[in-house]
């Protein structure tokens, strides 16, 4: 029996949530697997009510779950960074969420903005750092309001949390048993003190995997090449912040944040998935965003629970229902967010 905890979140947030239920209520009667859910109200809407964020005793609740399916974070009517660190960052810290996987894979039928390529050539994996790095909010101010104002950010990377990442990198390079290319990206020629470190660490481990090939680009060249040459890569290591950044160009060149969906991954522990193309509030209520980005998470969630049968149908459903759409975008799919829901299903059955 998989215990699912659902946040449905903020915005739009539970509507493709609803969708992805949908989905799962459906393949599991097809894959034969039981499953158990129970929503908790991490949201905006509570926050805005109660005060309330993320209490110590909510996260001892969320650790009796097998996966956490997650819709959005993000309230206009809150102040930014509040639920983002209050809620999303304090699941990730709290539960030890340190890799933060994002497949970019463009899918046939699907439009992308990059002239002459195709699904062929588009299918890469983003391995990023997602408990260190610039998001642990450490710094400081100085003459704070005065013409002198100096802010402070700074960028925390230590030697277990960088070897852990890039060893995870290495592993799931091995096993996705494509390309078997890794590829570093950083910035070593200005930022050399962190960078050092993750170059230093990604050479030593690159020595236990003989049959890995190794490539490094920096950030700003990359981003360049995942424009002109997206079919160079296979798995892109990265550091939190960098990664952030690269997975946003990566939904755009796999369709869109539509499709686009990732996982907050602990290895060893409790993993949540969620669509990252956030909260979307202009269009809440609407029955117009699109949930596949939902649906694809619900994907890597199952993958993940080890039913994947029950994953491979679920893409399946998505490859299928992306085709039949006139967009990928809100409001112009050519369907309601409800009747793409329909449409994955009926693919799968």
């Amino acid at each position: 029996m998989h215990k699912i905890a659902v946040i449905p979140g903020d915005g739009t947030g539970p509507e493709v949530i609803r969708e992805g239920l949908k989905v799962l209520e459906a393949v599991s009667k097809i894959a034969n697997f039981e499953y158990e859910t129970k929503t908790f109200d991490f949201s905006g809407e509570r926050y805005l009510k109660t005060g309330k964020l993320l209490e110590n005793e909510d996260i001892e609740e969320v650790k009796g779950y097998s996966a956490i399916y997650l819709g959005a974070v993000g309230h206009p009517d809150v102040q930014p960074g509040i639920l983002e660190q209050g809620v999303l960052l304090k699941l990730r810290f709290s539960l030890d969420e340190y890799i933060n996987l994002r497949p970019v894979r463009l899918y046939a039928g699907v439009q992308t903005p990059l002239k002459n390529k195709t699904f062929k050539d588009i299918d890469f994996v983003v391995v990023r750092e997602n408990s260190e790095g610039l998001y642990t909010g450490k710094g400081s101010f100085s003459n704070k309001g005065t013409k002198d104002e100096v802010a402070i950010q700074e960028s925390i990377n230590t030697r277990k949390g960088v070897e852990r990442c890039i060893r995870y990198a290495f592993e799931f390079c091995k096993q996705r048993n494509k390309r078997k290319k890794l590829t570093l990206c950083g910035k070593t020629n200005v930022l050399t003190y962190a960078w050092d470190l993750w170059q230093r660490v990604f050479n030593e481990i690159a020595k236990e995997y003989p049959d890995i090939e190794t490539d490094y680009n920096h950030v700003d060249a990359l981003c360049m090449w995942m424009i002109r040459n997206p079919e160079w890569f296979d798995v892109i290591v990265t550091d939190n912040m960098f990664g952030d950044i690269i997975t946003d160009l990566g939904a755009i060149i796999q369709g869109g944040m539509g499709i686009a969906a990732g996982g907050n991954i602990n290895p060893h522990g409790l993993s949540m998935f969620e669509p990252i193309g956030g909260s979307a509030p202009k269009y809440t209520g609407k029955n117009t965003i699109n949930p596949l980005a939902a649906i694809s998470a619900l994907q890597m969630l199952l993958a993940s629970l080890k039913e994947e049968k029950a994953a491979d149908l679920v893409e399946k459903g998505v490859i299928a229902t992306a085709q039949k759409l006139e967009s990928l975008s809100a409001g112009r799919m050519g369907y309601s967010t409800q009747e793409v829901g329909d449409l994955v299903v009926e693919a799968m059955e």
